[in-house]
């Protein structure tokens, strides 16, 4: 037989564990309430395909999924920037196979800047901060896809805190309500959540230590 004391000890184990779980799962729905409703909010707040954009010093093409690059083409032909600067090119394309990919015309042979570096989107805001610095350029046309323009806009403007950016969205090559479609957003969301935090902690390093 168990002593009373044992009991006691056993009993209360499993009520003082009873507290722990719901404070878990109390955790575990908020957590999932927070992402539900952040999801939706970075949903909302995605920018439509662009149509037309206002005039800027420059224009700067991000390479990835969907058409971004041939409406940045388009951008710099009809005179919206005086400079293209595709970032995140493969070091094994050239400019000739990538103005007879695009249908470049005059416009590509002097006045597009091919960026190498790069290997995300923080790369591609640094190299276009360097670009941007060269050039002595105050004001920027962000080419990319719209699901990936949030993220890029705060990489860029953590990089060119002095730069206006004008954003110009591409629609995704997938549907957003697809599975892939979806699966990309959320990855995507996931991303932008890391940038804010990331660039968040880091401003405030830096005016701490101001």
């Amino acid at each position: 037989m168990v002593s009373q004391q044992q009991s006691q000890i056993l009993t209360g184990g499993a009520r003082t564990g009873v507290p722990y779980r719901r404070a878990f799962l109390a955790g575990a729905v908020t957590a999932m309430l927070a992402y539900g409703i952040g999801f939706s909010v970075f949903l909302s707040g995605l920018p439509h395909p662009a149509v037309n954009s206002a005039q800027a010093d420059a224009i700067v093409a991000l390479t990835g999924q969907g058409g971004r690059l041939a409406p940045a083409v388009s951008l710099l032909e009809r005179g919206t920037g005086q400079r293209l600067l595709i970032t995140g090119v493969n070091r094994l394309t050239s400019k000739r196979e990538l103005k007879a990919v695009l249908h470049g015309g005059v416009a590509f042979d002097c006045c597009v800047d091919l960026g190498f570096a790069a290997l995300d989107t923080r790369g591609n805001a640094q190299e276009t901060a360097r670009w941007v610095r060269e050039h002595r350029y105050t004001s920027l046309i962000v080419v990319t896809a719209d699901y990936h323009m949030p993220r890029s806009l705060v990489e860029f403007g953590a990089q060119m805190p002095g730069v206006k950016l004008q954003p110009y969205a591409v629609a995704a090559d997938s549907k957003p309500l697809s599975w892939g479609g979806m699966r990309r957003l959320n990855g995507e969301y996931l991303k932008y959540v890391a940038s804010l935090v990331r660039v968040f902690v880091a401003d405030a390093i830096f005016a701490r230590g101001a």
